[in-house]
């Protein structure tokens, strides 16, 4: 594993894109030119991260409505059973905390990153 992250190497590869480009110029004697030439790096900033956490849409319905509502994610972790959710009752949110393998983590990163991927659909929820 190294230090690098995934930006070092897109600068490395866009730099080396250029060299190769300006050779192919040098040695060709033709341009390529390009009105909208496009600036990766910016595009890299805006895009979605390749890992997106994976809920259940029962997990994204009640991540919506703490983060919307509430705001606070210790309460999310920590609300009581006697709450509901669109009629399902907090149970089967304290289940899944309870049963999949690193809940706490995948909800906390959803939090955090105000993206995430529902289970069911696929579908990809940005708050």
């Amino acid at each position: 594993m190294s230090n690098e992250t995934k930006r070092d190497v897109l600068e490395r590869l866009i730099e080396c894109y250029s060299e190769v480009s300006d050779a192919y110029t040098n040695e060709t004697g033709s341009q390529y030119y390009c009105d909208d030439e496009p600036n990766y790096l910016d595009e890299y900033d805006a895009a979605l991260p390749d890992d997106l956490p994976v809920i259940p849409e029962l997990i994204s319905k009640y991540l919506k409505m703490w983060k919307h509502d509430h705001g606070d994610l210790f309460q999310a972790f920590d609300e009581g059973t006697s709450a509901s959710l669109d009629g399902t009752k907090w149970e089967s949110v304290q289940d899944w905390f309870s049963d999949a393998k690193d809940s706490f983590d995948t909800f906390a990163r959803a939090w955090v990153l105000g993206v995430w991927c529902v289970e069911e659909t696929g579908e990809v929820v940005k708050l």
